[in-house]
């Protein structure tokens, strides 16, 4: 059974989660896996992929973003969040957690759509060992499938903004859509360019004098740790671009970009958030399982592979 946990962001904000972990025994330990959720996604979503890694030997850490699922602090009218505390803040406070309570175990990361992104953002990434992602980009309009692309834009690009505009959040539960979503967050997908640093803490500088956007970008060039970003036909927001674009970021990196079609594992749908449902647990899950274990794919299974390897 998972242990709830309290974890410290790094600017001191109160973050819900779960832990699935092994008792102790001689030996070296195992790995534990960190699992970044979709935006507004609660954590509890992962919490089967999360029990069949602890299954094949991880300890695991679930947990929410600030503002969403069990690290919601009330009403979010003017709760001041965006993206980039979510991986500044919020995955750097689960990196520093999980060094302190799990000391001496390699880190691996899985990200779920905005998940692998935030991973970047967070100042200790370069201590993760392997990373892998699912539909992981940033939310550039212009990458969206093109033939959902005028109605997803009018969707998250206008009416979302203005919602969060006029109530100091999206009541996103309440339409339907994912979990209620702060204001920040809201207006950095709606206004995301092909370059997130061009969108994001706009006007905001370092103490050198730089924008601070640019810093953040600079950081996931510090990231070593071999990335697997999955990729399905028809995910209208994890396309082949909107996935790349992320990747060109990882730079220090072998990345592999792998796309995988339903028809290729005999299915008529996955989309962007299928997944990590337990109905997939022995057709898509051994492609993280294997990757997590030792940075290759499973033999025979399916699916075009493309390599980016370092500095490319």
């Amino acid at each position: 059974m998972p242990e709830s946990i309290e974890i410290p962001a790094t600017d001191g904000y109160t973050l819900g989660g779960c832990q699935w972990r092994h008792a102790r025994t001689a030996g070296s330990p195992p790995p534990v896996a960190l699992i970044n959720p979709a935006t507004s996604v609660r954590s509890r979503y992962y919490a089967r992929f999360a029990e069949y890694l602890h299954a094949q030997g991880w300890d695991v850490l679930t947990y929410d973003y600030r503002g969403i699922g069990e690290s919601r602090r009330g009403s979010l009218r003017r709760f001041g969040a965006d993206w980039i505390d979510w991986g500044e803040h919020d995955f750097e406070g689960v990196l520093r957690y999980a060094a302190l309570n799990f000391p001496g175990q390699p880190v691996d990361v899985i990200g779920h759509s905005v998940g692998g992104f935030v991973i970047g953002l967070a100042p200790s990434a370069h201590r993760v060992r392997r990373i892998f992602t699912m539909g992981a980009q940033f939310a550039y309009w212009r990458d969206y499938q093109a033939e959902k692309r005028r109605a997803m834009f009018l969707k998250w690009h206008v009416l979302m903004p203005l919602l969060a505009t006029l109530l100091g959040h999206v009541p996103a539960k309440r339409l339907g859509w994912m979990e209620d979503t702060p204001k920040g967050v809201a207006l950095d997908w709606a206004r995301m360019a092909p370059r997130f640093e061009d969108s994001v803490r706009r006007g905001v500088r370092t103490a050198d004098g730089l924008p601070q956007a640019l810093e953040l970008a600079r950081n996931f060039r510090t990231i070593g740790a071999p990335i697997l970003a999955f990729g399905v036909e028809d995910d209208p927001y994890g396309t082949e671009a909107a996935l790349d674009r992320l990747l060109r970021y990882y730079s220090a990196s072998r990345r592999s970009h792998l796309r995988l079609s339903p028809r290729d594992v005999g299915l008529d749908a996955i989309g962007h958030f299928a997944f990590f449902h337990e109905r997939f647990r022995d057709v898509l899950w051994p492609y993280a399982l294997e990757w997590l274990r030792s940075a290759a794919l499973p033999a025979g299974l399916p699916g075009r592979l493309k390599i980016m390897p370092p500095g490319y």
